[in-house]
């Protein structure tokens, strides 16, 4: 094995703005939520806002560069075209020490995009147009580099029906050990009979937050997720913001409380350094628990920063 873990997710470029509650009323956009949009929609929003920062983002992408920053050997598998964003998000990957398996050309549609919209209680609101993110096909996943990784990390988000749907089972058939976001509340309500399939079935490590996994399994209580996920045998990962984190393995539920008083400004990445905090000391041996504490550690920095990336 010459890589830790491989990532496969939308090769997005995220571009970050400070707004007012009332933007989102005006637009009709939903807090805390992600709305995909298309282009002509993306542009008429981005022409209102003032632009703080840009940087090649992605869940998954997210994730494997604080596994990268964190030591580990990672790559990345995303679609992008060959344009200005497309360019910069290659350069900023190649800068975070993370392989990027995937050989960009001119697409008819442009790299993807998303807007983060931060409101003054530091929510993100997030509206994406996937441009040729979403538009990945079997033919962009790279075999050797998913055979040769000890864990195989996609996200929800890019899942779809089509050639996303045959982009993903390839990836999984060849994969070693899978772990999977569940990546949003709508994404989940969007595909839950074909998400519930691949957690029960395929994935080995799930990561979601406790409304995307209740939502999953309609549960009315927080107690049937536990029922469930003892059952199923594998490893789920839930998040709860302020009543913190739990890991259920077979019949072992490890719980994990959330930090204190934390200066939080954006809460922008947090479920993505969630994961890659776990994975990190999961893949180095370490207990469950610790594995939770090294995610909860990860979240509490990202909260108190603007963006999706640590120092």
């Amino acid at each position: 094995m010459n890589i830790k873990i491989l990532g496969i997710g939308n090769a997005i470029v995220d571009v970050f703005c400070k707004i007012n509650e009332g933007f989102l009323k005006k637009n009709f956009l939903t807090k805390s939520t992600m709305k995909l949009v298309d282009e002509n929609e993306f542009n008429k929003l981005l022409s209102n806002l003032k632009i703080e920062k840009t940087i090649a983002g992605g869940s998954v992408a997210n994730s494997i560069v604080a596994l990268a920053k964190l030591g580990n050997k990672t790559g990345f598998i995303g679609k992008v075209s060959d344009d200005e964003l497309g360019a910069r998000y290659e350069e900023d990957l190649k800068k975070e020490n993370v392989q990027y398996f995937y050989s960009k050309k001119k697409e008819i549609v442009p790299t993807g995009t998303c807007l983060i919209l931060i409101t003054p209680d530091s929510e993100r609101t997030m509206v994406t147009f996937l441009g040729t993110a979403g538009k990945i096909n079997q033919n962009d996943i790279d075999i050797n580099a998913v055979k040769k990784s000890e864990i195989l990390f996609l996200e929800g988000y890019l899942w779809d029906q089509g050639e996303p749907k045959q982009a993903f089972d390839k990836a999984i058939s060849h994969g070693n050990k899978i772990a999977m976001s569940l990546s949003d509340l709508f994404c989940v309500e969007r595909h839950k009979t074909h998400f519930l399939d691949l957690v029960k079935n395929k994935i080995d490590i799930t990561f979601a937050n406790e409304q995307e996994i209740m939502s999953l399994i309609n549960a009315k209580k927080f107690q049937d997720v536990i029922e469930f996920s003892k059952k199923i045998k594998k490893i789920i990962i839930i998040t709860r913001g302020e009543k913190g984190a739990l890991a259920i393995k077979d019949n072992n539920v490890v719980e994990c409380s959330a930090f204190k008083d934390l200066k939080i400004v954006d809460l922008t990445g947090a479920g993505d350094l969630f994961a890659g905090g776990f994975l990190d000391h999961f893949i180095k041996g370490k207990s469950l628990k610790e594995s939770l504490n090294k995610g909860t550690e990860m979240s509490s920095k990202i909260i108190q920063t603007i963006g999706a990336r640590i120092s």
